[in-house]
């Protein structure tokens, strides 16, 4: 999404405490993802479930506040970033969350910029050096997680988790310069189209509620559609628009440590060294990418007035 320059005024604490909203919000929605799936919670209706209601709402405030509502020809990419971003982003990671721990599946969806900077240079951008050792360093980390580490014994799991960052990250780069609406619309349609999509999807493959959820599923929903969709969103979105993209970004590498931490907590998950040392070698890439970016991005000549840009 295009994102207006950075400004001046935010206060160090508005700062802190919008970092801290996507650390721990976002950290935290794959644990929360686990409770909805085991108080009885399907996968895809309630990933659906999930945006439908968040979008909704936002959609609604929006236009109560004079938001323009998206163009006719805004919604066909509208509807694509949902299906690529929330359908098969978010959908599979649901999917994979049957079988996988929270922090693996949040260690694996850390991988997507790299996947952008792949598709990124496939388009003409060119990466650095550092981005290319970063490439080089993750690819080496996704065939680690993926070939040596607990991932190998759940095959539903890792084409899932294999699936969610490479559609997030093609969604990410496909979208750029295309004609959306402002970055909370944009967000809003997104997830109320994905939602629908996602709905659609788990009811055709027969997903179905064969009991009442538990209440620890429900709070969980709750808190995804609340807390991981609305709140985490506005306060990521808000960082693009007052902080360098690069520190906005850094809940890449920041999100799964707590991901792991939280899941060993919360949830007794353990992993294997061999886990470990692949969650390692990933975060060091996406560093790496990170870092090239930033570089590139005050190395390269800029106009005046040209509007700072990150993909979310």
């Amino acid at each position: 999404m295009s994102v207006a320059p950075v400004s001046r005024s935010a206060s160090v604490l508005s700062i802190a405490l919008a970092l801290g909203a996507v650390y721990l919000v976002w950290g935290s929605t794959y644990l929360a993802i686990r409770f909805a799936l085991e108080g009885g919670y399907p996968p895809l209706l309630m990933a659906g479930a999930r945006f439908v209601v968040a979008g909704g709402l936002m959609y609604a405030a929006l236009r109560l506040r004079g938001v323009p509502a998206p163009t006719r020809a805004q919604w066909p990419t509208l509807l694509a970033m949902g299906v690529l971003l929330l359908g098969l982003g978010n959908g599979m990671v649901c999917i994979a969350e049957q079988s996988v721990s929270s922090g693996l599946a949040a260690v694996a969806v850390a991988s997507a910029p790299i996947w952008i900077a792949l598709f990124s240079a496939m388009r003409g951008d060119r990466p650095s050096r550092i981005e290319w050792a970063g490439l080089a360093i993750g690819f080496v980390g996704v065939l680690w997680l993926n070939a040596g580490s607990s991932l190998t014994g759940t095959p539903v799991g890792l084409v899932a988790l294999l699936i969610a960052p490479l559609a997030w990250a093609f969604g990410s780069v496909w979208s750029r310069g295309r004609d959306l609406p402002s970055p909370f619309m944009a967000a809003a349609a997104q997830m109320l189209a994905g939602g629908v999509i996602i709905l659609a999807a788990g009811l055709l493959i027969g997903e179905r509620f064969h009991a009442w959820p538990t209440l620890k599923g429900a709070l969980s929903l709750a808190y995804l559609t609340s807390f991981g969709s609305i709140i985490g969103f506005t306060a990521y979105v808000w960082l693009l628009h007052n902080v360098r993209p690069t520190l906005a970004g850094s809940y890449a590498y920041v999100n799964p440590a707590i991901a792991v931490l939280l899941g060993a907590w919360l949830a007794a998950e353990r992993f294997h060294v061999n886990d470990l040392g692949a969650m390692a070698v990933i975060l060091l890439a996406v560093v790496a990418i990170t870092l090239g970016r930033a570089r590139a991005r005050k190395a390269a000549p800029t106009p005046a007035a040209a509007v700072a840009g990150e993909e979310a």
